[in-house]
C-alpha cells in the first residue's frame, strides 16, 4: 500500500503557486484541490456553485457576523468551515491530494502525511507576472496584488493561529522568482521524496 502524501501549497499572488502545485500534482499523480473544491461540495450539499464562488477564500465580515450555538449566519465562514471538513474527510479516508490555500497547513496539522509548502515571490517579478497575465499597466497590477496579497492574508489569519506567509508554519518557504515555476517544484519534488523516504 502506498504512503498517504498531502502537499499544501500555500502562495503570494502572482509567485506562480498555483503552477507549482499543477506541476507536484502531475509528478506524483495526485488530485488537486483548489477552486474545484467548490464544485465538490457544492454537488455533495446540492448547492448552486454560483452561489459559493463570491464566498471563496474571503474572510468573515466580524461586524455582520453572529454565531449561535456553533451556527453561524456568515456564507463566508460556513463555506471556509465546509471546505476545512472537506479536507479533514479525505485526509482521515487516507486520500492523498494537493491543496491550493484553504488554510490546509493549519487544518491538516495533524496528519503525518501532510507536507507543507509555502510559496512567495520578488515584488517586481510578482507585478510583471500578473500584469502581462490579466494585461494591465504595472501601477495596476501592483494595486491588484497588494490587494489580494491582503485578502488571502486577512482570510488565512482569520481562521489560524499562525500567521500567513511565516515561515515557521510551513515545512518549506520558498522564493519562486529565483529559479522559476518548473525548477521550484522540481526542487521541491525532490524534498518530498526525501521527506517521504524517511516516514
Amino acid at each position: 500500500m502506498e504512503k498517504q502524501l498531502i502537499i499544501s501549497i500555500g502562495r503570494e499572488f502572482g509567485s506562480g503557486g498555483h503552477e507549482i502545485a499543477e506541476i507536484l500534482a502531475e509528478k506524483f499523480g495526485l488530485e488537486l484541490y483548489d477552486k474545484n473544491l467548490l464544485e465538490e461540495i457544492a454537488n455533495e450539499k446540492n448547492i448552486k456553485l454560483s452561489s459559493l464562488e463570491k464566498f471563496d477564500e474571503v474572510p468573515r465580515n466580524y461586524f455582520f457576523t453572529r454565531s449561535v450555538r456553533g451556527h453561524s449566519n456568515s456564507m463566508a465562514e460556513n463555506l471556509a468551515n465546509m471546505q476545512f471538513d472537506f479536507l479533514r474527510k479525505k485526509a482521515a479516508e487516507g486520500k492523498s491530494f494537493v491543496v491550493v490555500g484553504r488554510c490546509a497547513e493549519h487544518v491538516l496539522k495533524d496528519y503525518p502525511a501532510l507536507i507543507s509548502i509555502f510559496i512567495l515571490g520578488d515584488w517586481e517579478h510578482k507585478v510583471e507576472r500578473i500584469a502581462k497575465l490579466y494585461n494591465m499597466p504595472f501601477d495596476e497590477a501592483e494595486n491588484f496584488v497588494f490587494r489580494k496579497d491582503r485578502k488571502r492574508k486577512y482570510y488565512h489569519n482569520t481562521y489560524c493561529k499562525g500567521k500567513w506567509g511565516d515561515s515557521r508554519n510551513y515545512d518549506i518557504s520558498v522564493n519562486s522568482s529565483k529559479l522559476g515555476e518548473e525548477e521550484t517544484a522540481n526542487m521541491l519534488a525532490d524534498y518530498i521524496i526525501k521527506r517521504q523516504n524517511r516516514k
